[in-house]
């Protein structure tokens, strides 16, 4: 009975390390695969029975069993891509997939994502990422929904935008020629002591040029009038004293002009437009110049390109340089990252095991992100060819076992002879 048990025992060795084996040679498999988490076998001890001897009782083992695979998620290497639509994870975070009409999420560590014929962002299975979108009014803000699918949904023009504000940041010399009262021509330059021009847009997306001139009106004072023109037509007096400034050379008090342009200004069939010119001047001793001028209108625009920046947003680009915010990608972890089940295609499946799910944005807690990068299998080849050599010598020691029970056998029935 005893021989017989430990011919039983090999066996296990043989099963258990026959698994051991395919564990190993599944990570080397997927040395190549993208947020690959390589596997470790965990063996355990199986007890047979007591047995009673002169020195008391005593267990007796029979044999080895397999008593878990458990995942490795340890931190992959990055490799760089040329990819904008690439990203991997540094952190415990993993992307949230789902597939079109089904409510299931699978998690993954796999960022190598592209757009798909209806311009969703998704894997290579076509799995669909997850994120929270933008507010398309307030493009800087997140709406206050759940997380659902990202989708580029204007793939063709986006529609033109007319200007609405204009701002000329200037300063204005302390030291100009006051010219007092009067019409400002700009075509006598003696009417006006300094002028600057902006692009603005119709509501067809149209470009104009709107001109702005000013005029000193009193030194003592430090007070300035202005006047603009559309497209180099006849100048149209903002209203008098405009601009006082300080003693400091600071306007005396935030300055604004809303400027009413017909349709009939544009020519085009373009809608009336109200554009709301702020001035941020100063009066020092220096030169007149413009120092910046920004405008919130632009002209339609093709899509060029999408890409995903480091914090996760999917920034869409068009031709007329406007930069639109589409979603930002949301991250998973776990509280027990080992409850994880395998669902293949680089993809797991949340099981009651894993304990809370938090859910969120990337940062500290969840994970950081880099673009333009995918996370390379972290199977390390040097320890997995050393556990081969160690599991292959456990299944030679294991079929030794039995190899000489069955010589031991044989000398048992021998003694028949």
């Amino acid at each position: 009975m005893g021989i017989q048990s430990a011919m039983y025992s090999g066996v296990s060795g043989l099963n258990t390390n026959s698994q051991a084996m395919s564990v190993i040679g599944n990570n080397l498999a997927n040395t190549n695969t993208l947020g690959f988490k390589g596997s470790r076998s965990v063996f355990s001890d199986l007890l047979s029975s007591n047995v009673f001897g002169s020195g008391g009782s005593s267990q007796v083992g029979r044999g080895v069993g397999l008593s878990t695979v458990d995942s490795i998620f340890s931190q992959g290497t990055f490799e760089t891509t040329a990819s904008d639509t690439d990203v991997a994870i540094e952190g415990d975070g993993f992307f949230v997939l789902k597939e079109a009409g089904n409510n299931t999420s699978y998690y993954s560590r796999a960022g190598a994502f592209r757009f798909n014929e209806e311009g969703y962002l998704a894997n290579p299975e076509g799995l669909i990422v997850q994120g929270k979108h933008f507010d398309p009014v307030n493009n800087d803000e997140l709406l206050p929904d759940d997380p659902s699918d990202i989708q580029v949904a204007n793939v063709g023009l986006i529609p033109a935008n007319a200007t609405t504000e204009l701002t000329f940041t200037t300063n204005l010399d302390e030291n100009s020629t006051q010219i007092g009262a009067g019409v400002i021509d700009p075509a006598i330059k003696t009417t006006f002591n300094y002028s600057a021009s902006s692009q603005v847009y119709d509501s067809l997306g149209d470009s104009h040029l709107i001109s702005l001139y000013w005029r000193m009106m009193d030194d003592a004072t430090n007070t300035w009038n202005a006047a603009y023109t559309i497209d180099g037509g006849a100048a149209t007096a903002l209203p008098a004293n405009l601009l006082v400034f300080n003693s400091t050379g600071k306007l005396a008090a935030p300055v604004s002009a809303n400027v009413n342009i017909p349709a009939a200004t544009w020519a085009n069939g373009a809608a009336a437009s109200t554009i709301a010119i702020n001035f941020d001047c100063t009066q020092y001793d220096s030169d007149s110049i413009v120092i910046g001028q920004q405008q919130n209108g632009y002209g339609a625009g093709e899509l060029t390109n999408v890409a995903i920046n480091n914090d996760g947003e999917v920034v869409a680009s068009y031709s007329n340089g406007k930069q639109i915010n589409i979603a930002q990608l949301v991250l998973a972890k776990f509280q027990n990252v080992g409850g994880l089940k395998l669902a293949g295609s680089n993809r797991y499946t949340a099981s009651a095991e894993v304990g809370t799910i938090r859910t969120g944005l990337p940062g500290p807690e969840l994970g950081k992100l880099f673009t333009n990068s995918l996370e390379q299998s972290n199977v390390d080849m040097g320890q997995e060819f050393v556990k081969m050599i160690t599991t292959q010598r456990g299944f030679q020691a294991n079929s030794k076992i039995i190899t000489t029970v069955d010589e031991m056998l044989g000398e048992l029935i021998n003694l028949k002879r």
